[in-house]
This record gives C-alpha cells, structure tokens and sequence, in this order.
C-alpha cells in the first residue's frame, strides 16, 4: 500500500501531522507520504514559497520514520493537478499495488470541480478524513461516489490497487494553518500548534509577518 496525503501545508503543524500517522495506523502501519503542492488551483497563492514550504516539512518530520515528504509536485512546477500526480504514481508502482490518497471531507466535497476529477477512482483509492461540520450534498457527485465505492473498513483497501472509498473519523486536532499564519501576523504566540523546529524556522526566515528578532 502506498499512501499519500497531500496539502498546501502553509506551513504545516500538528493537526497534518497526528492526521497522517493516525491514517497510516489504520492501514498496518504503512507509511504516508506528505505531498505539498506547487499552485494550488483551488486556493490561490501561498504564504511561503515552495522551497520555503518544503524545508518547514522536512524539519517537521526529521526522525519520524513512518513519515516522508514527496517534492514531486514542487519538482514538476505549475498548477498542481491529482489526476496528473496520480498517473506518475500509477506509472512508477505498477498497476496492481494499491494506491491510496487522503483528503478531507472539505476537499472531497469538492472533487467535482477537480481537473479530470473522474478519472481519481480509476487511479487510487481515496481515504476521506471526516472534519466537523462538513456535510455533502446528497444530490452532488462525490454524494453519489461515495455511496457507489465505499468500503467498511481499511483492510478492504488491500483487496485492489484503486476504485474504494473509506471514510475515517479518527481523532481530530482543530488546528489551521490560515489560523497559525494569522496569529503570526498579529504577533501573538503559535507556540504548541505547530513542531518547535518549524516555528523556529518561520521565525528564522520572517514568514506570515514574524518579526526575526521577537520570540514567539
């Protein structure tokens, strides 16, 4: 099983992080891969650039072996597409391992509206993480997906390389990035939200409005 999760992470903080191990314990332990993307067609610029967001990622999992970063969307350039990241995968694994790939239920409610959205199933698995207050509309497309793909449980997945739905409701640490960027901004404290090593490093290179020489 190959399992990637895949976010602006902008920056990223505790809640990614519990999330992804939280996902790769319910699938035997596997690892998950952490995928920042390059241009988030859904969600416009970012706060920190590419490079920026990636080296935040690696100090936040430095000695988490069940965790590891894949730059292949920053290495590629341009607007970030699934379907196109998908395909690569597929293409890399073979066609009979499984592939599975974690979003929220904000993104999945959404997965209409994604470039060749389609052709996703077809490709991975998809593990949609339940977020409070998120409801999907019974008459819209991913409604319709999830009822004709979902599985009960995780060792379903395992069965074949793409095609399922799983819905998850692990723990959930209501921590934002937009949040985090935010408290920066007023300079108020983001201490205990995000790893020391990442908080340092934003400090280090001024992100989000930090002042370098004020301590969180």
């Amino acid at each position: 099983m190959h399992v990637i999760y895949g976010g602006t992470f902008d920056p990223i903080h505790h809640g990614h992080l519990r999330l992804a191990l939280e996902v790769g314990e319910r699938l035997r332990g596997v690892p998950v891969s952490l995928m920042p993307c390059h241009i988030p067609p859904h969600k416009g610029d970012t706060g920190a650039t590419a490079e920026q967001r990636l080296r935040l990622l690696e100090l936040a999992i430095a000695g988490e072996p069940r965790l590891s970063v894949d730059d292949r969307e920053l290495r590629r350039g341009g607007a970030s597409f699934t379907a196109d990241t998908l395909r690569q995968l597929r293409k890399e694994l073979g066609a009979k391992v499984p592939l599975a790939m974690v979003v929220g239920t904000d993104a999945f409610a959404g997965l209409d509206r994604w470039n060749e959205w389609w052709a996703i199933p077809e490709l991975a698995h998809i593990i949609v993480v339940q977020r409070p207050g998120i409801v999907l509309d019974p008459k819209g497309e991913p409604a319709r997906l999830l009822e004709e793909r979902s599985v009960g449980n995780a060792e379903d997945l395992y069965s074949s390389a793409s095609g399922k739905i799983l819905n998850l409701n692990p723990p959930w640490l209501d921590i934002s990035a937009t949040g985090i960027r935010d408290r920066i901004g007023r300079g108020l404290s983001p201490r205990y939200l995000a790893p020391d090593a990442v908080l340092a490093e934003i400090q280090s290179m001024g992100l989000y409005g930090a002042c370098p020489a004020k301590n969180f």
